[in-house]
């Protein structure tokens, strides 16, 4: 009976050794990935809203709800046949899942880029590989007119939203005016707004908030790596990425193609790891299907190191731990507004 009692104590001492370790070591880690620049999205809504510059407005929920439905109306295409979710497919990780973007008349992109995720989108630095937007508000209406994509005038975006009831109604309440006449400057907002929704926490941001045990501890080993081997020079922040950087630095990228060399400056905007299991192709020009041969790819381009198959595993495991959900119904791909006889025709 006493032994029995002395092992039952024993066990509890050396559980409270090994949690007490492990909490003393998620502090430790979590202190050392803040201070190496990476960030939380806040577990608080008020906080969130205030990075992603979003006010709780009746205003601002009419704008997300039109602009969720415009994200997914191909009509705002040239063709009738293309969407803002047709490269930025929600249900895919915000990507089309292919290594080149496909546009208008099924062409492809002229510069051989990949389509970049919209999910978490709003906490870039930067739109477009070649950083040349700020806000999503600025980057929203370029796909819709330009040639290789969507190819749209604005002349027919507004022609669109007039046409329709559910789209005129909506913006005329949204600006309180009754004969207001919405143009792509609108429509563009609108998208905007809803793509702001579209944020993905993780089981990383839940680590950084409050520890917990919210990572394996493979998890825990791989975000360790991500700092120690300097991947968290560029891929850092709220976005881990979303800023500028030279790619490629040390060594040649082996799978270059197409024109791109970023911005005048030779910069290109560093991708988001968020979600990063959920859209290969990678790399700017969608050239690398596996996680693991992009690891490797960028410890020897970026870093100019050779990682181990132990290493480039436990990175990958953390990287993994980047992935979250968004709320449901924005997969959810609603019944459209009905056009009517003044919406314009398909030309194809």
């Amino acid at each position: 009976m006493k032994k029995s009692i002395f092992l039952t104590l024993l066990l509890l001492i050396i559980t409270n050794i090994n949690a007490n370790e492990n909490f003393v070591y998620d502090d430790y880690l979590r202190h050392k990935a803040k201070k190496n620049g990476l960030v939380p999205i806040p577990g608080n809504t008020r906080k969130l809203l205030k990075i992603i510059k979003l006010e709780p407005t009746t205003k601002n929920k009419y704008k997300a709800t039109v602009g969720q439905k415009l994200f997914f109306d191909p009509r705002l295409s040239k063709s009738g046949l293309i969407s803002c979710n047709t490269c930025h497919n929600i249900a895919l990780g915000g990507v089309d899942g292919i290594p080149v973007a496909i546009g208008d008349n099924w062409k492809k992109n002229p510069h051989d880029l990949n389509s970049p995720t919209v999910l978490n989108a709003v906490l870039n630095e930067k739109q477009f590989w070649d950083g040349r937007s700020k806000t999503l508000e600025e980057q929203a209406s370029g796909p819709i007119q330009a040639s290789p994509e969507m190819a749209a005038s604005p002349e027919h975006v507004k022609n669109l939203v007039n046409s329709i009831p559910y789209y005129l109604k909506t913006f005329r309440k949204i600006n309180n005016d009754m004969n207001y006449i919405p143009t792509i400057k609108d429509v563009a907002e609108a998208i905007a707004i809803y793509e702001k929704t579209l944020i993905t926490p993780s089981p990383y941001d839940m680590f950084l908030e409050r520890g917990l045990g919210a990572l394996f501890k493979e998890e825990q080993k791989g975000l360790n790596l991500f700092i120690d081997k300097g991947c968290v020079t560029c891929h850092n922040g709220i976005n881990l990425g979303g800023g500028m950087a030279m790619f490629p630095v040390v060594n040649k990228y082996k799978y270059a193609s197409g024109d791109f060399k970023g911005n005048k400056n030779g910069l290109v905007k560093v991708p988001t790891l968020r979600n990063i299991d959920k859209t290969a192709p990678y790399f700017h020009n969608g050239k690398v299907w596996t996680l693991r041969e992009a690891i490797n790819i960028m410890a020897d381009t970026q870093l100019g190191i050779e990682l181990t198959k132990e290493e480039v595993v436990l990175i990958e495991r953390f990287l993994k731990s980047l992935s979250g959900e968004i709320r449901k119904k924005e997969f959810i791909n609603e019944e459209l507004p009905i056009r009517t006889e003044k919406t314009e025709l398909p030309k194809i």
